[in-house]
């Protein structure tokens, strides 16, 4: 069965690290964070230790492309077409609508599916926090008040 990469955060760990981090260990390749593409929420899901499950998807950028991986985690591993992964039958649902995303994504454009990171100043003096959202025009992210 085919499916991307992915793990648990270690406290702390921004989402971008934590999918750079997963994909290097299972998979050898290098990779950068580009955006945050969808979130899955489950209850009662029996790997979830009692809490609810929020799995965060991310779009990621190959820095490197030689395969070496973790046979601890997977019984194989390679680069497959979008398009093939997106028809295959033998993918989870989850992996086949990724697929389809970045697919489509890749196709009409990123700015269609990515929700993009900004780091904001936190009410707390020195903090700071990640916000994910859809890329706002230039004239609405400068703008200082409405007219």
């Amino acid at each position: 069965m085919w499916k991307f990469p992915g793990g648990l955060s270690e406290p702390g760990e921004d989402i971008g690290d934590t999918a750079v981090r997963e994909v290097f260990e299972e998979t050898g390749v290098e990779s950068e964070f580009r955006s945050l593409l969808s979130v899955r929420q489950q209850h009662a899901s029996p790997g979830a230790f009692g809490k609810s499950d929020m799995y965060i998807i991310c779009r990621l950028r190959p820095r490197s492309f030689t395969i070496n991986f973790c046979r601890h985690e997977c019984l194989r591993c390679e680069w497959l077409d979008l398009a093939d992964l997106a028809k295959a039958g033998n993918t989870t649902p989850i992996t086949s609508r990724v697929a389809r995303l970045l697919l489509y994504g890749s196709r009409e454009g990123f700015d269609k599916i990515d929700l993009t990171m900004e780091e904001l100043p936190a009410v707390y003096t020195g903090l700071f926090y990640k916000l994910y959202h859809k890329e706002l025009p230039d004239t609405y992210r400068t703008m200082t008040g409405l007219d």
